[in-house]
Order: C-alpha cells, then structure tokens, then sequence
C-alpha cells in the first residue's frame, strides 16, 4: 500500500436498517472492535441510511451518541450517507455538527446532494462516470473538481455545489478529503481516480 493509505470501511447493514438504531449498542461495539484492528489504515466509517428509512432525530440523535470517537489512542471519523431526501434539512445538518460527524456529499442525480460540512474532514463519492470516456470524465469536470478539493483542503466551501444551510458551516480549517468513484460506469472508476490524482500533483 502507498503512504498513508487508509480503507474506508461501511457499516453493516443490519445496524443501519435497525428499525430502533437506539437500540444497536451491541452490534455498534462489535463492528467497532473488529474494524479497528485495521489499526492506523483505518479509514472514515461509514454509516448509510437507505432510501425509505425514515430517521427520526431523536433516534438518530441517541445512535450518533453511540458512535465512539476514540478507540484506543486512535480518533474514529464517522459519516453518515443519507438516501431518504426528506431526512435532509437544516435539523439534521444541526444534529450530526453537534456530534461531530460528517455526512457525505454524493455527486449523483439519484440520491440526495449536498456538500454542508459538519467537521474536520469531507467524504465525496462521485457518480457521473462515462463510459464512452477513457477516463470516465471530460478533463475540464477533473480540473473543476481538483479545484474544490483543494478548496476544501484549505478550509473553504464551494460555492457552487448544492447546500442545505451553508450559512451555518462550522468555522474555516483545514480540512482532510475523501474521494470515491462509484457506480456508474464502473469499469472508468479506476482510470478517473488516477487522472484526478495527476490532476492534483500540478496543483
């Protein structure tokens, strides 16, 4: 693996579509101790909410206080992917800042997009790809979104992606960046991944 390469990990299923999430303290602690076994590899844990799942605040509010934020000696970083685009308003982008997780913006006309920060780092999954491309992206697309990363990096928020209450963001800092390529043309999600990265190395 190259230097500080991390593994980004999801949560099971049969946490997240818990009807009572209050109430998987249990399978939360398994999960937790296994995966952080991945030691200084580990990653952001993701924690993703299907379309259909109605949240309700105070439940998610008493699972968010089950999340550890440390294990050991080691922070945990923790996003929540929200697919149910009537679970996303002002309310919700209050409750996960208040907890200190982040949520993560889907560049995707399928689900939910927004790109509201809540903490110290951004989870972004990408899901435009094209297969009649080499590198599942027009170049110009890659350099646009090199230049949010490194918006991002340096504790700004583009401007030009969607937001629910941007005017609440927390305070400038710089912020750490994780990018994805999924779905779509899946079979371009490695090649756009290597030109976004050599994108970035002229920056």
């Amino acid at each position: 693996m190259p230097p500080g390469f991390v593994f980004s990990a999801k949560a099971p299923r049969r946490i997240t579509q818990a009807r009572k999430l209050a109430g998987t303290k249990a399978p939360v602690e398994d999960f937790i101790g296994g995966i952080v076994e991945l030691s200084d590899t580990l990653g952001p844990l993701v924690w993703q909410f299907e379309q259909g799942h109605r949240l309700q605040a105070d439940d998610l509010d008493a699972f968010l206080s089950l999340l550890p934020k440390r294990a050991g000696t080691r922070a945990l970083r923790h996003v929540l992917e929200i697919r149910d685009r009537d679970a996303v308003d002002a309310s919700l982008l209050a409750l996960v800042r208040r907890h200190g997780v982040a949520t993560v913006f889907t560049d995707s006309h399928e689900h939910p997009s927004f790109a509201d920060l809540s903490t110290d780092f951004v989870y972004a999954r990408l899901m435009r790809s094209q297969a009649r491309l080499h590198a599942g992206y027009p170049a110009p697309a890659l350099a646009r979104w090199a230049e949010r990363i490194q918006a991002w990096r340096g504790g700004d928020d583009p401007a030009d992606l969607p937001h629910v209450d941007a005017s609440a963001a927390p305070a400038r800092q710089p912020r750490e960046v994780f990018v994805f390529f999924i779905s779509a043309a899946k079979e371009r999600n490695p090649a756009a991944a290597m030109a976004l990265l050599k994108e970035l190395s002229t920056r």
